[in-house]
């Protein structure tokens, strides 16, 4: 006859088993969407797991609780919806390649300034700015913070779930640039999200609308464009890294980050 503490421990097993089957399914799902770069991503979430496996189960048979979330940081977001517009191709070409171009990200968190380089990524800053232009970001949450391994803020999906796109994609470019030597983005780059799973070449030139912001040097192959630079907002980025991110979602995958960033108004402007 099974006893009660023994009971305990088969309940507590059981249940740590559960947790890492889905754990297991959001880390392949994971893999399917559009992310900054999927083996990155790939070991933050395995060392959320080994953090878990080791202290998972502490006293004998009780099953430790999870600390409290922290608190917001930020805001209240502006009245609005997120975008649901979509394109069947990329924009015209419109960007004077020559020109100087800055991007003003208002959010519910502090104000982020971007300097853009149509001259190396004509496309991309041709898109953003198009994007800006159509009210596509306003509203919409930056959905992955990722701090371990790779420290940057993903934002760009209005929908906020890591797949969602404006519906044309867009060649990969500046991928050379200098700036990324050593196999590092460093701090304060700007650089599109795409899909490319490091094996086959026909996931390249799949960036859409999401980017990310690099608040730490990150050592990241050079598959992502980098079209731009922070000039203004690190404190931001800091304030919402300092914040700590989300579990995994197990629907998404995502690791969102516990500040609820919401990108009121996003501004293209030439000078």
């Amino acid at each position: 006859m099974v006893s009660k503490d023994q009971r305990r421990r088969q309940l507590a097993r059981e249940k740590f088993e559960r947790q890492q089957q889905r754990r297991s399914v959001a880390r392949r799902k994971t893999r399917r969407r559009n992310v900054i770069v999927a083996s990155a991503v790939a070991v933050a979430l395995a060392a959320g797991v080994a953090a878990y496996a080791s202290a998972g189960l502490t006293g004998g048979d009780e099953v430790a609780s999870a600390p409290p979330a922290p608190k917001n940081p930020c805001a209240a977001p502006a009245k609005g919806t997120p975008s649901k517009k979509t394109w069947k191709k990329e924009p015209a070409m419109s960007v004077d390649t020559s020109a100087s171009y800055a991007a003003k990200l208002s959010t519910t968190c502090g104000t982020i300034e971007l300097k853009l380089d149509p001259g190396k990524a004509p496309h991309t800053v041709n898109s953003f700015a198009f994007l800006a232009g159509q009210g596509y970001f306003d509203h919409s949450r930056c959905h992955r913070l990722v701090d371990a391994g790779i420290h940057v803020l993903q934002c760009g999906d209005p929908t906020a779930t890591g797949s969602g796109n404006p519906g044309y994609t867009l060649p990969d470019e500046n991928l050379k640039d200098p700036r990324l030597k050593g196999g590092v983005y460093p701090a304060g780059t700007v650089a599109m999200a795409n899909s490319y799973d490091g094996k086959d070449e026909k996931t390249r030139n799949s960036g859409g609308s999401q980017f990310f912001l690099v608040f730490q040097d990150s050592r990241l192959p050079p598959n992502y464009t980098p079209f731009g630079t922070i000039t203004g907002g690190m404190d931001v980025l800091r304030k919402i890294a300092d914040a700590g991110a989300t579990s995994p979602d197990p629907q998404t995958g995502n690791t969102a980050p516990h500040a609820h960033v919401v990108i009121d108004k996003a501004a293209v402007t030439k000078s």
